[in-house]
């Protein structure tokens, strides 16, 4: 351990730091922290320091540490991706019906570590954070960051945990652009990849979407170009972002299903009296959002998804999707049209014209994006099984 890192202690085997079963299934975590005082160098150049990033563990490492497995969140996402904190918590983790004993990422086989991203506003450094020069939360004066960066500051939190290989690295959405830039960023250490519900550049409409969803912070006037630290939330522009990511999370199908045309009589501040429920449902989800996340991480956030390309630096895409040498296994979801499967089948093709080997599973569903956080019996064995596999072939059993 070097003298510029400051640390929560760490014991694989404490129930206090890495999380236990309970009752069965259930298991108990605790959010960690780890900061370096070097900070990290950005691929702009600029420098972040110190770097503050908030982490839990699952399970228990092997002693050959052959048997860890990094889990990579979506935008909105943390690090607390399953079980529980305390007895009374209401929701375990986004992920916990894929991570714990027995799962999928099985607890009692495999050690999972999950990390709040750089520029996130779970604690790991972000542009709410307190700018060490002037003693004031950072906001626009953070600096741009890309989904590499992500990558390289999770890289320095294993090499600070002592880990050097990785058997898999997985996520969805945002997260499956890290897991693809794992693959590509450290060939060496990672074994094999699931990404799900992503690709290897988000689409024009994507991207669209995103800028809509920012121009919604920007202009609440409570915004005051990132400065709004110590006075009033865009919390209008912030809930109006929240509100149309969440319409390209859902699929048309959905939405018939779950809301229809159906109307309650409760919307006290309207002239026209009746809230259709799909109203009703997206203004809760900006609601909720507006507690729990900062308006301008979601900015930094989008803008790093929009930015990232595989093909970057590379002559075609098909040499982008060639740097991945690690075995994959990919999984979309039909009615996805944020990232679509057309996309995911875009990259596994390239991939195997270079020879690589893939899996790739595309899966019937109708909750649109949504589907990777809600399909879990739809493809959690397809996890397992591929999991199994690649540890069987390195311990060579």
């Amino acid at each position: 351990m070097t003298s510029n890192i400051k640390i929560q202690p760490e014991n694989w085997d404490d129930p206090s730091t890495a999380a236990t079963s309970s009752g069965g299934s259930k298991i108990f975590t605790q959010k960690k922290h780890v900061t370096f005082e070097d900070g990290i160098v950005l691929t702009s150049g600029e420098i972040i320091s110190p770097l503050t990033i908030a982490y839990e563990t699952f399970g228990s490492i092997s002693p050959k540490k052959d048997n860890v497995i990094l889990i990579d969140h979506a935008l909105t996402g943390d690090s607390h991706c399953a079980g529980y904190y305390t007895e009374s918590d209401a929701k375990p983790g986004w992920w916990d019906p894929l991570i714990g004993p027995g799962k999928a990422f099985d607890t009692n086989k495999y050690f999972i570590v999950c990390s709040n991203c750089l520029g996130g506003c779970e604690g790991t450094t972000g542009p709410a954070s307190v700018n060490p020069k002037t003693g004031k939360p950072y906001a626009l004066s953070f600096p741009v960051i890309t989904i590499r960066d992500m990558v390289n500051a999770q890289h320095k939190l294993l090499d600070h945990l002592g880990i050097d290989k990785l058997l898999a690295v997985s996520g969805g959405s945002m997260g499956g652009m890290s897991v693809l830039d794992w693959a590509v960023a450290y060939p060496e250490k990672v074994r094999s990849i699931i990404p799900v519900s992503t690709c290897g550049r988000l689409s024009p409409q994507g991207i669209a979407f995103s800028e809509v969803e920012r121009q919604a912070i920007i202009s609440d006037p409570n915004w005051n170009n990132g400065n709004y630290y110590n006075g009033e939330l865009p919390a209008n522009g912030l809930i109006i972002a929240r509100m149309i990511g969440h319409i390209t999370y859902l699929s048309s199908e959905s939405m018939l299903r779950k809301f229809g045309r159906r109307t309650r009589n409760n919307d006290a501040n309207s002239r026209f009296g009746k809230q259709f429920e799909i109203e009703s449902y997206l203004h809760y989800q900006g609601d909720k959002f507006v507690e729990r996340f900062d308006a301008n991480s979601y900015i930094y956030l989008t803008k790093a998804m929009d930015f990232y390309d595989i093909a970057e630096g590379c002559k075609t895409f098909e040499d982008g999707a060639a740097q991945i040498k690690s075995k994959a296994l990919f999984i979309s979801f039909r009615s996805d049209w944020l990232f679509s499967p057309r996309e995911t089948a875009e990259l596994v093709d390239a991939m195997r014209k270079s020879g690589r080997e893939v899996d790739y599973h595309e899966i019937e569903s109708e909750y649109g994006h949504d589907a990777f956080l809600v399909e879990y019996p739809k493809y959690s064995y397809l996890i397992s099984r591929f999991i199994e596999r690649v540890y069987r072939f390195y311990n060579n059993d």
